[in-house]
């Protein structure tokens, strides 16, 4: 028999949450201890989001394929091991099926060992994949309210403008002189090849076809 520790985190969860990798595996060792368990290896899960199921995780993936009969299963938490209550409890079935047992402290324990304990499942992860419908529905939201102002969400800034201290983009004067002289070329009837010789030649601006191509459409569906 093999007792196996998973702990999961998905991007940059903080200590203060509570759900660090130290912070799982801790409570897992203390766990292990008060049930006489010794952990024969811990399977680290960095950066891997809750939505991929856990049998197609890089660790988590590996460490399915090595569970054997007898084997035990431990992590601190459902959502750090599930993604859905329906991905709950196909797995929880599957390792029922092979003789493993799984351990979710913050279910109390075994929860794969009787029916009221896979009722208690059903229910926690129903409420765990609710929770998460809701915070991918605050940062929805809040991304439409910070795009509606103007605010800047990221990636590589848009040529032409710059992000001010408060967040926002900021035309830059330079670059929107050169993008005005290549919609007036473009729409001219010059070709992409001359427009970048011509603008580096007038502004100094040393544009790809590609990014000319890309200015020239986003300004025709803005």
């Amino acid at each position: 028999m093999a007792v196996y520790a998973y702990t999961r985190v998905s991007t940059g969860r903080q200590v203060s949450e509570g759900e660090s990798l130290d912070v799982q595996r801790r409570q897992i060792e203390g766990y292990a201890m008060m049930h006489g368990l010794s952990i024969d290896d811990v399977v680290v899960e960095e950066g891997v989001s809750g939505s991929v199921p856990v049998n197609e995780r890089p660790a988590g993936g590996g460490l399915f394929r090595r569970l054997k009969k007898g084997d035990v299963l431990i992590a601190a938490k459902l959502d750090r091991m599930f993604r859905s209550a329906l991905d709950a409890l196909q797995v929880v079935e599957q390792l029922r099926a092979r003789g493993v047992k799984l351990h979710l402290i913050d279910l109390g324990g075994d929860i794969a060992g009787n029916g009221l304990s896979r009722l208690f499942l059903t229910i926690a992860a129903a409420f765990a994949e609710a929770e998460r419908d809701r915070i991918r529905e605050r940062v929805t939201t809040s991304k439409m309210d910070q795009r509606a102002r103007g605010r800047y969400l990221g990636g590589k800034t848009p040529y032409g403008f710059r992000v001010t201290p408060e967040g926002a983009l900021e035309p830059v004067p330079e670059e929107q002189a050169v993008i005005a002289e290549v919609l007036r070329l473009r729409t001219s009837g010059t070709p992409l090849r001359a427009i970048s010789a011509s603008i580096a030649k007038s502004h100094h601006a040393g544009l790809s076809l590609a990014t000319l191509s890309r200015l020239v459409k986003e300004c025709q569906n803005a």
